[in-house]
């Protein structure tokens, strides 16, 4: 098991909005042996609520045995900006107060969290990353990274992600944070404030991750005869006393203001501009029954990223799809890295098929 490392950047931190942080510290966890030309690091960007520990969240896809095995690669993943993992967020230390920030920590983009793992790389001493990956909010990352710095990565891999959060995925953020904001101990000083709201919030969000066909498969009643105790309200409510077990509602809320400023043609000519710029070798990959990240925003992605490599997995799982279909995820990713297919830009537009295999007008494309 890797031990969660400690980065203390004692330099300030000037954030997208002209907000400063004073200081910065980044948790960080690494597994395997890295290589003397840096040919063998995959760094991972991690989503919303996850941490450090890809190999406990990604298991499955990383670990011994896994397609990211420690034994072959030099494995980096460093916790979120804002987060409550061990990197500077709202419970830390406000210097200036001698207290924790509560609600007084600056708003935070994509941007800068892509800015705080660029100051670890560096801090590493890595020349190259191998194989840049995230899914969701980690593929918002991943994908400004790769934008900022399109001769950092050699394979880029987005999993349910977008180029900029939609309307939609807004609305759903606001939710949530409008639900916190319904909690009574919100205004406090004090780390579990909102914690009742924040349980609100994972219900809805819940929603968004999952898929119709999700809860009629996991959720049935055992009898016709229920009039209460219904199994969806029960998982509901279980899902929000889990989070809040391991979680607080400032980094929520943070972390959510964050995910809404994704926009990958912000200060710059174009969204398909931007796109444009990213030189690494790309897979784009998406959930069938998403639909907080649809299909459609990946494949805009891959339709303007030069180099890109589009594939879709079946799944009922909705969003979450890209955290619990491991096998058909490190299947695809497999023959990505390994099989070296024929690399084309995304052109034309894809049959809506479902047969295995089926090959797709205008890309090379399989659908698992």
């Amino acid at each position: 098991m890797s031990e969660i490392k400690i980065y203390r950047h004692n330099q300030p931190l000037p954030l997208e909005n002209g907000s400063v942080l004073p200081n910065l510290e980044i948790a960080y966890q690494t597994w395997g042996v890295r290589a003397p030309d840096d040919s063998n690091v995959v760094w991972v960007c991690h989503a919303l609520t996850a941490n450090s520990d890809v190999l406990d969240w990604w298991a499955g896809l990383f670990g011994p045995g896994c397609l990211f095995d420690p034994a072959r690669y030099f494995i980096v993943c460093a916790n979120n900006l804002g987060s409550c993992y061990g990197t500077t967020g709202p419970l830390s230390l406000n210097p200036p107060q001698g207290a924790p920030y509560y609600h007084e920590f600056p708003d935070i983009t994509i941007r800068d969290m892509v800015q705080v793992h660029e100051t670890l790389r560096r801090h590493l001493g890595i020349r190259r990353i191998n194989v840049l990956i995230g899914g969701s909010q980690g593929g918002q990352q991943a994908l400004e990274w790769a934008i900022r710095q399109p001769d950092l990565a050699g394979n880029l891999v987005l999993i349910a992600t977008n180029a900029v959060h939609s309307p939609w995925g807004v609305a759903f953020n606001e939710s949530q944070r409008l639900a916190i904001a319904t909690d009574p101990t919100w205004p406090e000083h004090s780390a579990n404030a909102g914690l009742q709201g924040m349980k609100t919030a994972r219900s809805i969000a819940l929603l968004s991750y999952r898929h119709y066909h999700t809860y009629r498969q996991g959720q049935q009643p055992a009898t016709n005869d229920l009039l209460d105790h219904f199994p969806a309200a029960s998982y509901q409510r279980y899902q929000g006393e889990k989070l809040a077990k391991r979680f607080n509602a400032f980094s929520y809320w943070a972390l959510s203001k964050a995910m809404d400023t994704h926009n990958v043609g912000r200060g710059r000519a174009s969204v398909e501009a931007a796109l444009g710029a990213v030189e690494a070798r790309s897979l784009v990959v998406s959930i069938t029954s998403d639909i907080l990240f649809p299909p459609e925003e990946q494949r805009f992605l891959a339709r303007h990223i030069p180099n890109a490599w589009w594939r879709e997995i079946d799944s009922l799982y909705g969003h979450d799809g890209f955290l619990t279909e491991t096998r058909a995820l490190g299947k695809v990713l497999e023959e990505f890295l390994y099989a070296k297919p024929p690399v084309e830009s995304w052109s034309g537009v894809l049959a809506q098929t479902r047969q295995p295999g089926a090959a797709l007008p205008g890309l090379k494309h399989r659908i698992w």
